[in-house]
């Protein structure tokens, strides 16, 4: 069992705002201290306490990252989100929540208010890379990651974004470099995890010629693996290549928002 002395606490943010998006999704802006949110992410290992409680029993990471629970019951849940905006020196947090669904963090985000508490473990990256030629795709839940790669695409970059949503009400602004084409698919009463749009949308694309290629996937855990077979496949991408990762899977609450 990991000593005391060998964790350090997490890093607790408040709510600042909130502010509705689209009809089913929810911008949170946290606030905390600049160094918790520079260590934050891009993507972000966020502690949801209930709904409601004002002092959550937090867990403690351990040296080697690992996070360390209270005994007993806590209420905390564990989610991997992207940040929308981070800005450390106003040290600012902006998530984007998914409000449908039943999991612990869409109830959270729907509920949320200035003041309420809660806290980071961390973060990894996206798993993005540069390249000439790029090929996003994702559905809502991607949107913080894709909306976050494409503002740092380079100006010359050339490509497409695919992204599911339900309708065109869920559409967001996506700024993209000239050469990147954003293309929405709307699943229109199709229940989320059931659309065959994006493996369909990517299915009908061809390879774009060349080594310089980039492909960065994330969604439904069953479509992604759809589309990481053909990417693989027909358009022969090799592991630097691209990053394929499901997001979450059908059965169980949508957790994280990119």
């Amino acid at each position: 069992m990991t000593a005391p002395d060998a964790t350090r606490p997490v890093d607790v943010l408040t709510v600042a705002s909130v502010a509705d998006l689209t009809p089913s999704m929810r911008r949170v802006l946290l606030s905390g201290t600049p160094a918790a949110v520079a260590a934050a992410g891009p993507t972000i290992s966020l502690l949801v306490p209930r709904v409601g409680d004002p002092a959550p029993r937090w867990p403690a990471v351990a040296r080697d990252g690992r996070i360390v629970w209270p005994q007993g019951t806590h209420g905390v849940h564990l989610r991997s989100y992207t940040a929308r905006r981070q800005d450390p020196d106003r040290g600012e947090v902006e998530i984007d929540f998914v409000l449908h669904g039943d999991g612990p963090a869409a109830a959270w985000a729907a509920a949320a208010v200035p003041g309420a508490p809660v806290a980071v473990a961390g973060g990894g990256p996206l798993g993005e890379r540069p390249a000439g030629r790029l090929l996003l795709v994702g559905d809502e839940t991607a949107l913080p990651a894709i909306t976050r790669i494409l503002a740092a695409a380079p100006p010359g970059t050339r490509g497409l974004a695919l992204i599911e949503v339900a309708d065109a009400a869920e559409e967001q602004p996506v700024p993209a470099p000239d050469g990147v084409a954003v293309r929405w698919l709307h699943r229109d009463g199709t229940p989320p995890g059931e659309s065959t749009l994006l493996a369909d949308a990517v299915a009908g694309l061809d390879r774009p010629e060349g080594d310089d290629v980039f492909a960065w996937v994330a969604a439904e855990s069953a479509a992604v693996r759809t589309i990481r077979a053909d990417l693989r496949g027909r358009w022969g991408l090799g592991r630097a290549q691209h990053h394929a990762i499901g997001y979450w899977r059908r059965g169980r609450a949508m957790s994280p928002s990119g």
